[in-house]
């Protein structure tokens, strides 16, 4: 279904503002849509709120407890609800209008924000709120990505995504940055009301600039329970050969993202100055994402759809292959290099992403997505977890090498179940509408 309204292109002849001659996109006419614009506009917002939630959060835990290893916890703990959640809560965005979803998750994440400002708020239930903010960061995520197929069609689809992806990483390098300012001018509490207005906000916005479209599940439908939804969802992905490909292809992140979680160490063994190491972790660990976005641009700007698609199951492999140089024990210039790399190679999960919106019946997607999302979330942070535990008694470079050739290893075992598969995708891509 292609968007209609004030955010339709008027038709005209092929310039640099429509799609390419073999059906590439581009980001100008992608941003010319207005409801991708609000729907861009509302997901920075909401995840500006959940930085900002975060960083309130660590702040006033530590001021009450001056404990390094309960902020810690309270911090890692913001990692489990979408994990938890994602499964059971996604199929909301199946089961009523997505619009409507986000919409009550903002204004509900709006209220547990503002409880949370309340200033003498017990600890226990500070945690508690801040896990109700993040759990519902599920549902809305799911509902944002299956309602995104249908504001943008064909290769629209993989612009508009990249452009999320790229605005998501700056949003939270911005948000932990804007958080720290905002806490040290405003204190924690005005911050947290600050947070709160970023979801009404968002909230606002979807009202105003997204159109209403039915739900997936009809009124005189029977709506299944969360936890019957779920278990659909996991055999709908993992019963069907080419999503179980996708989603392993795209839970190989696990591996790559190891190099983020132990960036600070990793800098250690690379600087003889001790000044220097925030210099050199601040590199490091901002060394993936850079290449991520250099990735993005170039696969969507210069590759077509179905080009992205064959070099897929390669890319996926590029994304781990450079790590295994680090064995080597190379200085600072080449590390940042390889993990720049690294990321560029993970630009395959916008192929991977486009390809599973096709092969998911429109009617599913909220469950779906919410199931990868969840598994997205938990395999970074079991990679993270033992990479930095294995870290401690092998260092850094080993781990880093062992995490690209488990990847590696990975990626060339999905290769050959990816190649029967994409031929029948590349095909079904082709039957779809064009951009234009």
């Amino acid at each position: 279904m292609t968007a209609t309204g004030s955010g339709r292109l008027p038709r005209r002849p092929l310039d640099t503002e429509r799609a390419t001659s073999d059906g590439r996109a581009t980001y100008r006419e992608v941003i010319a849509l207005g409801e991708f614009r609000a729907l861009w506009l509302a997901q920075g917002l909401s995840l500006l709120g959940d930085q900002f939630a975060q960083v309130a959060l660590g702040v006033l835990v530590y001021q009450r407890t001056e404990s390094p290893l309960v902020t810690a916890v309270v911090y890692a703990l913001t990692y489990l609800p979408p994990i938890v959640g994602g499964p059971l809560l996604a199929g909301l965005a199946d089961r009523y209008a997505r619009r409507r979803v986000m919409i009550v998750c903002d204004l509900a994440r709006a209220v547990l924000v503002a409880a949370m400002a309340v200033p003498g708020m017990p600890l226990w239930v500070l945690c508690v709120l801040l896990f109700g903010v993040m759990t519902l960061s599920a549902p809305f995520s799911a509902a944002r990505a299956a309602l995104l197929p249908d504001i943008l069609t064909g290769d629209r689809y993989v612009v508009g995504s990249a452009l999320q992806n790229m605005t998501n990483q700056g949003v939270q390098l911005l948000g932990f940055a804007l958080g720290g300012v905002a806490i040290l001018n405003l204190g924690p509490y005005r911050a947290l009301a600050l947070d709160a207005a970023t979801f009404l906000a968002s909230a606002l916005i979807l009202v105003a600039a997204v159109r209403r479209r039915p739900a997936p599940c009809r009124d005189g439908e029977a709506r299944p329970s969360p936890l019957r939804m779920a278990a659909a969802g996991a055999r709908l992905v993992f019963g069907d050969r080419r999503l179980r490909t996708l989603v392993l292809m795209a839970w190989l992140c696990g591996f790559y993202v190891v190099t983020e979680g132990i960036a600070v160490p990793y800098a250690a063994t690379v600087t003889d100055d001790p000044g220097m190491l925030p210099v050199a972790s601040g590199l490091l660990m901002a060394a993936l994402p850079t290449g991520t976005v250099i990735g993005a641009v170039l696969f969507t700007r210069y590759v077509s759809p179905t080009g992205r698609l064959r070099l897929m199951g390669w890319m996926a492999m590029l994304s781990c292959a450079p790590l295994v140089l680090c064995v080597l024990e190379p200085p600072l210039p080449v590390v940042l290099l390889l993990w720049i790399v690294s990321g560029i190679g993970g630009a395959y999960q916008l192929a991977a992403n486009a390809a599973f919106v096709l092969c998911v019946p429109a009617e599913r997607r909220g469950q779906a997505f919410g199931l990868v999302q969840s598994g997205l979330f938990a395999v970074q942070g079991v990679g993270i977890l033992l990479g930095g535990a294995a870290a401690e008694r092998l260092g850094p470079e080993p781990v880093v090498a062992l995490a690209g050739l488990g990847g590696l290893v990975c990626a060339a075992l999905l290769f050959p179940g990816w190649a029967r598969s994409q031929d029948g995708i590349i095909a079904r891509m082709r039957a779809q509408p064009t951009s234009g």
